[in-house]
Order: C-alpha cells, then structure tokens, then sequence
C-alpha cells in the first residue's frame, strides 16, 4: 500500500512539472504574440497580413486579443473601386485608435489582401470583398461578428459601432481636416456674389418663376433619389466580386443601396419629369401642330420607357412585386 501511495505521488508530480511547463510555455507563446502584434501596430495602424500570419496570430491559440479585419482586393487588376474606399475609412478608424489614450493590445486591426492571402478567402468560403470579420478573443466568430457592409455602410463611425458592440472598445473616430466642403461653399457664394453684382441693376432673374421651379425640382429630385441616406449610411459606390469580376450597380435588398443606384434612380426620374413637361408643353404651347406632336411623342416615350426601369428595379429589390410595365 505504501508503494502504491509513493507511485500516486510520483505520477501526481509528474503530472504538475507537466502541466506548469505547459502553461508557461502557453504564456511564453502568448507574451511572444501580443508583443509582435503590438510592434507591428507601433508601424502601421492596420496590419498586412498573409496566410502564414494569418494562422499563427489569428487563427492559432493562444491569443487573448481580438483581430478586426478587412478582406479586400487593392490590387489595380482587380479593379475595385469599392475595396480602395472602404479601405480609406477603415485606416481613418485603425488610425484613431492607435493614436488614442485608451489605445490597448485588447483589439488589432489587420487586412488580407485577396493577392496576398488566396488561401485565407478559401479557407473562410470568403468571395466577396470588402468583408470585415470580427475575430474575438475567445472562442470562434459569430453571425454578429460579420459587419453587414451592404446595409450599413463602411463608413468608419459605422464601423465603429460595430467594433464597440462586438468589443466593448469605444473608438472616438477622429478625421484628418477635410477643407474642400467650405472652400466648394465658399466658392459658390464668391459666385453668387459676384454674378448678383454684375447684375445689381438688373435683378429680376430672381424673380423667373422658370429659375426657382428649375431649382426645387433638382433639390427634390436629389432628395427622392435617396442622397440622405448615402451621407448617413456611407455606402460603397458599387460592389464587386472578386472571384468574377461582376460588378454589381443595384442592391439586391429593399434595406440598403448603392451610390451608384442612387444616381442611376436620379437619372431614370428626371427622364420622367422631362417627359411630363414635354406633355405640359405640348398641351398649353403656341407652338405649330406638328412641333407639339414631337412634343407629346417624346415624352410619352420618355415617361414609359424610363418608368417601366424604374418599376423593374423595384421588382428587383422587392421581390415577389407582381407588377410590371413593358419589362420585367
């Protein structure tokens, strides 16, 4: 029996000297990692990352940091305008919290390139970019912890909403001074100005009813268009797939958009409005007989042509709108 006590003794030691080389090893391991990632971080705001670092400081334990990051395609051949935008924005957030007081090893910022990091895309299912994917510090990535770019935007006080609610990490977004707004306001006035000048004994253009009807209609058309809700949300222009190459202009959501949509919505409702003056005119102009037909022709086939895309890009958001005019 005391031989049996002394062999659990032995193997209980052995079992200790084990599992303490093991955890100071998985410290050592750990100390190592954050401390390369907060060299890097001391270089560059957002991390470069490839497949081999992608694994080590990401994928492999032990980590108790979390990793935002952005798979994107900057590369010219991939031509996507989108990724360079959406890249923009998250540099402006990685550099407001590296450059903050409350900046901690607690979170990271890193991107892969789909040029450098192929192997990461397939190994995530990934084929689409920009993507952002929030990597926690425990445990493996969420639903919630992929940011949902179509619907809000990459805009980086978006994304740091997002950060905050998976991190609990508040990022105060700071923008690098950006004077080309009051120097365009500034402009404009100078011009106004000036032209009210060079007419101040003549002014009765501010009085044309022609001039004021022309400038509501081109601010209620921006408005219609969905422009508000470009400047809240910041979507990207367009979306591109990275795999092949198909650039989407329309979202294929009732919840979100593009800012291409928006213009081509834009575009598609002034050719309406222009048919129904074209009508207008027709109807109450002194015009010849055969001027006012053109007239009346023109923009009846404006407002059908252009109204029926108008209804099919509402069939294609909404989808299960039985309606359609001319196409579907």
């Amino acid at each position: 029996m005391f031989r049996n006590g002394f062999l659990l003794l032995l193997l209980s030691v052995v079992f200790y000297h084990e599992h303490a080389n093991a955890q100071k090893k998985k410290e050592t391991l750990l100390s190592e990692k954050v401390t390369q990632m907060m060299e890097w971080a001391s270089k560059r705001s957002v991390i470069r990352m490839n497949g081999d670092k992608f694994r080590r400081f990401v994928k492999a334990p032990p980590r108790n940091y979390s990793v935002v990051i952005m798979f994107t395609a900057l590369q010219p051949q991939r031509q996507c305008g989108v990724c360079r935008q959406a890249d923009e924005e998250f540099q402006v957030l990685a550099n407001s919290w590296r450059y903050s007081s409350a900046f901690t090893n607690k979170v990271f910022f890193a991107s892969v390139d789909f040029d450098e990091g192929s192997d990461v895309f397939q190994m995530l299912n990934m084929n689409s970019a920009p993507t952002f994917l929030h990597f926690p510090s425990k445990g493996k990535p969420r639903r919630s912890d992929t940011y949902e770019l179509q619907v809000r935007g990459f805009a980086a006080e978006q994304l740091a909403r997002w950060v905050a609610d998976r991190t609990d990490v508040q990022i105060r977004v700071i923008r690098p001074p950006n004077y080309a707004g009051p120097l365009l306001l500034g402009f404009l006035l100078a011009v106004i100005g000036g032209l009210a000048y060079l007419r101040r004994h003549n002014l009765e253009f501010l009085f044309n009813r022609n001039v004021w009807a022309f400038s509501a209609l081109c601010f209620v058309l921006i408005m219609t268009s969905g422009q508000m809700w470009n400047h809240i949300r910041g979507p990207p222009y367009a979306h591109k797939n990275p795999s092949t190459g198909q650039v989407s202009y329309i979202h294929g959501s009732s919840q979100a958009q593009f800012v291409a949509e928006t213009h081509i919505i834009l575009l598609f409702n002034a050719a309406v409005t222009m048919g129904i003056v074209l009508l207008c005119e027709a109807a109450t102009s002194d015009m010849d007989i055969g001027k006012r037909k053109i007239m009346c022709i023109a923009g009846i086939g404006l407002v059908m042509l252009f109204f029926s895309w108008l209804l099919s890009i509402f069939r294609a958001k909404y989808h299960g709108y039985p309606y359609s005019f001319l196409m579907s």
